[in-house]
Parts: structure tokens; sequence; C-alpha cells
């Protein structure tokens, strides 16, 4: 596997980029990709279940996104919430930072907070003596490259119909956009959750992509849950957010996945940290991106880029949102 980000480079049109999603979830084609032999389907995510084995158990993750992107009154700035130790105590990137200097007043919905730290790599800690309403004055921090703001319609569809409440993130596990109720009853299924996080919209900088670091992210699996992925023969991932937690987790002496909640900055790019994932469901990933280097780590990256060229040339729809792609 190649080691160096210029590796990870295709060509994708513009015209490609899916701005917004297909009318219903399930219309996403999905392109298969046959790890051994590099053989490539052209199918529709409805064909989904038809591909899983009777030993099969789908791992997904069950995060929710909460509308983290929240405007500031005085000053003017855009705050990212990442994470929220108490409703008052708001850990977030500012927007432009040189506004939210250490013990500067940020008001948020006629709250008066106060930034009260500066933490090692930029984030502000805001207390506020009330909580502002996040669900209310929040819009939902779409990806960069979908280029619009949020609409009320993202409010259902950036968001999986298994997503749980009580686990926020700041970002979709895109992969899981794509079931519907009736299709997510079908398959057999384990939760985990990873409450994705600003790192993945961080672009690699560095030539050499050992050199990257990934934020990190915080992720549960409950005993039940390592329970069944212990027991099962075959494990299909949906979505890299998914492989991250898996792969992630302590394993005892026999193998097993443990029950625990922590943290990983786990960045997988080789063969030789996968242990867990038999086939995997993930949408298209950008061009360089540590995603694009997970799913190469799985199938190859001659294969991958070779499956992208196929894609942009059926005219697939990229990224978040619309069509899919199944490695098995």
């Amino acid at each position: 596997m190649s080691l160096l980000l210029r590796d990870y480079e295709y060509h994708l049109p513009d015209e490609l980029i899916a701005r917004y999603p297909a009318p219903r979830r399930e219309e996403s084609r999905m392109l298969v990709l046959h790890r051994d032999s590099g053989a490539i389907e052209h199918r529709r995510f409805t064909d989904f279940p038809g591909y899983l084995r009777a030993v099969d158990l789908c791992v997904v993750n069950d995060a929710r996104v909460i509308p983290a992107r929240v405007l500031a009154e005085d000053p003017k700035v855009e705050l990212l919430v990442l994470e929220r130790p108490t409703p008052q105590r708001w850990i977030c990137w500012v927007k432009p930072g040189r506004r939210a200097r250490l013990d500067r007043e940020i008001v948020v919905d006629g709250v008066r907070g106060r930034v009260t730290e500066i933490l090692p790599e930029g984030e502000r800690v805001i207390e506020f003596p009330l909580a502002p309403d996040l669900e209310a004055i929040g819009h939902l921090p779409l990806p960069p490259y979908l280029g619009r703001e949020d609409e009320a319609s993202d409010r259902e569809r950036y968001q999986t119909v298994y997503a749980r409440r009580e686990a926020a993130a700041i970002a979709a596990p895109t992969a899981g956009l794509h079931f519907t109720p009736e299709i997510f009853a079908r398959v057999p299924h384990a939760r985990v959750t990873l409450q994705v996080g600003v790192g993945t919209f961080q672009p690699v900088k560095t030539d050499d992509i050992t050199q990257h670091h990934m934020h990190r992210e915080h992720f549960e699996i409950d005993a039940g849950a390592a329970a069944a992925i212990n027991a099962a023969k075959r494990i299909v991932a949906i979505g890299t957010t998914s492989v991250r937690v898996l792969e992630a987790c302590a394993r005892d002496a026999g193998g097993r996945v443990l029950a625990q909640t922590g943290s990983t900055d786990i960045f997988i790019h080789q063969p030789g940290q996968l242990h867990h994932v038999d086939a995997l469901l993930t949408n298209f990933h950008l061009p360089k991106s540590t995603l694009l280097m997970l799913i190469s780590a799985m199938a190859g990256r001659e294969r991958v880029l070779a499956a992208y060229a196929e894609a942009v040339r059926e005219r697939y729809r990229f990224f978040s949102y619309v069509d899919c792609m199944l490695i098995v």
C-alpha cells in the first residue's frame, strides 16, 4: 500500500457531487466491488439484503447529527459545537478565532457566555449562565463540498432512520442514509456509536500519510452489541465509522471485541490494521481523504481507484448524498 498522499488522487467532475439526496432513500445506485477478483457489478441499494449471507451481522453506527453550527450575535462569529460536557459548557471551533479570545463575551440567542479556556488545538470553551437551546437555534453542519446552507428537509434526510438521540455527532454516518425502516428491519444488525467529529472534514496535509493525525472521537459498544459481534461468523460494516469503532476496541487474549466506552484517533490506511470486517457498505469519498485510504486498505488502492473511475464513467453521484459502494 502506498504511503504517499498523491497516490490517493482521482478526477471527479463537479457535476457528479450530489448536493441533494434522491427523492427516496432506497433509490441509490450501488456499485459492488469484489475485492478478491476486482470484478464490478452495478446494482441498486434495494439489492443490498440479497448480498448478505445467513451468517452475516451488519454493524451500524447509530450516532445522531445535532444542529451543531451556531451563528453568534455578538461578536459575529460561527460556532461549531464539538462537545457539551454540560448544557451550559460548550467546546467549540470558532470562526474567526481572533474574535473569541480568552475572557471574551459571546452572545448566542440573547444569552451572554464567556470564553473561559482555549484548548491546545484552538478549541474554545464557552460557559453560559443558562443553556441556549441548540436544537432550536442551531444548523446542521453539512459538509462543505455540498456548497449550500442546510434546509428543513436535511433535518430528516441527513440522518439515519436508526439514529439514537443521545448519541450526538457533527456529521452523519452517511452509508446508513440509504436504509429505510423496512430494509433495516430485514437485515440482522448490532449497533455501535462513534460520535463523528471535526476530523471527518480535515484534509490530509502531509505528503507522507503516516504523519497525519486524526482528531479523537468518542465511541461506545455495549455488552449486547459486543456479544453479537463476537458470535457472528462474518461482519458487514455499514460505513467507515463502524469500521473505526470495531478496529479501535481493545481485544482480550481471545481476540474478542470488548464492551466499552472510550475515544479513538485510529487512522486506518494499511491492510494489517483490519481484523474484524469482512464486507463494507460505504459511500464514495473525497480524493486524498482518510476515508479513501481506509477503503483502500480493505480492497486495495488500485482496485478502489479503478472502481472509482468506473463510477465516474457510469455517472454515479458522489459523497454524502445518494449513491454507494459495497465491498465484498
